[in-house]
């Protein structure tokens, strides 16, 4: 069995404290076989010294969607309704290598946003070694209320037979349908739409109702899949925590008595806060480091809310409507809004484990799966140097350095 025994400066082991010198990490196979001194010997091992560096467990980002690429470039309506799966398909294959050589070893993506379950392929293809990716976690097509989700049919000729970006349902029948419809297609967790911008003025309302999301959670469940919800609306947000979802995504206008209730049922929260900077950007005129947009203050509220009721935090970004192999941007803005940079970290590596429900990820311990990045610095104290990664590596393998 290959063995590689890792030197870096110091190791940051997620949920032990803090990052500590004079370690090396042995690997062997796909697993961590041990932490042991800086001088440890191991006869049949190869070293790999990494100088300067705080070595890591791989990073997760938990909400990504490796089929779309920045709006500024195509529109969402010219990528879902203009560009063929296949060519959606190849760019994912480079939006997945970049991923991975930035040290994510593992996405949640929710959702193809009109590309089938090319996701599920995708996820069998870098399993299987044919092209490079992080780990990944894929949810198909998720699914949303008739008429409840772009591209808006009113935008466009009303005999026009329209792509859909997600698989559409009304009432309960149709939703158990469409659960169990993309299970077998390959879906791990189930993604949901609870609201979206079909308001009589544009506003973002609820679209399922209490009942239909019971559905689809149940019937999630009884399939072994978890459920995460889209949710802006903090009535959505309040129907989604009692159908039981496992997860809320973005939740800009949740209150304090939402977060409580989420916190109380454990629900973990995907707050998604470089997104809501990279629309600013492109459609609002802001400047990085300028007078922040009513859209970024609700998410940066939200954030802070959640924070101070004591919800499970994890990263989650929404890379893809901006570039991907930035998702560590999202640790940049939770450490900007109040966390620690460790709590960052945990954010990305044991607590994102724990949401996914995967004890053999984000951490640096013996037997657990040997996915690791070193980064120049000291990511712990300086948040800044997860974007300088000079060494990746996942299931054992070296992806990025170690040469």
């Amino acid at each position: 069995m290959n063995a590689l025994l890792l030197r870096p400066a110091r190791v940051w082991t997620a949920g032990f404290g803090a990052a500590r010198e004079g370690l090396a990490v042995l690997v062997r196979g796909n697993r961590i076989a041990r932490l042991d001194r800086a001088d440890a010997i191991a006869d049949d091992a190869r070293i790999v010294d990494l100088p300067g560096t705080t070595l890591l467990p791989g990073l997760m980002d938990l909400h990504s969607h490796l089929f779309l690429h920045p709006y500024n470039i195509t529109s969402w309506d010219d990528q879902v309704l203009k560009e063929s799966e296949a060519l959606r398909t190849v760019r994912a294959v480079k939006h997945a290598k970049d991923t991975l050589d930035a040290g994510f070893t593992l996405l949640r993506d929710l959702g193809t946003e009109g590309a089938g379950y090319a996701d599920a392929a995708l996820k069998r293809a870098i399993d299987s070694g044919i092209v490079p990716g992080p780990r990944l976690i894929v949810t198909t097509r998720a699914i949303v209320a008739s008429g409840g989700y772009a591209p808006m049919r009113k935008n466009y000729r009303p005999d026009c037979c329209l792509h859909a970006g997600a698989e559409e349902a009304s009432g309960i029948d149709e939703c158990v349908r469409a659960v169990r419809h993309q299970a077998a297609h390959g879906a791990d967790w189930i993604k949901l739409y609870a609201d979206y911008r079909v308001g009589p003025n544009g506003e973002t309302v609820p679209t399922f109702s209490l009942e239909e999301l019971k559905a689809i959670v149940e019937t999630a469940r009884d399939l072994g899949r978890p459920v995460a919800a889209h949710t802006m609306n903090d009535e959505a947000m309040r129907r989604c925590i009692e159908a039981g979802v496992a997860t809320i995504e973005h939740g800009y206008c949740g209150t304090r008595e939402t977060f409580q209730r989420m916190a109380g049922k454990g629900i973990g929260f995907l707050p998604t806060l470089t997104v809501a900077e990279a629309i600013s950007e492109y459609f609002q005129g802001y400047t990085r480091g300028g007078q922040p947009t009513p859209r970024m203050e609700e998410a940066a509220n939200a954030f802070r809310l959640a924070r101070e009721e004591g919800v499970t935090i994890g990263c989650g970004s929404d890379v893809g409507p901006f570039p991907h192999g930035e998702s560590f941007r999202e640790l940049e803005w939770m450490v900007k809004l109040g966390m620690r940079p460790q709590e960052a970290l945990e954010a990305a590596t044991s607590v994102a484990a724990k949401i996914i429900r995967r004890d053999d990820l984000g951490h640096i311990r013996e037997g657990a799966l040997a996915d690791l990045v070193a980064v120049d610095g000291k990511p712990d104290e300086d948040i800044g140097a997860v974007a300088r990664v000079r060494f990746v590596m996942k299931d054992g393998a070296v992806i990025k350095g170690g040469a």
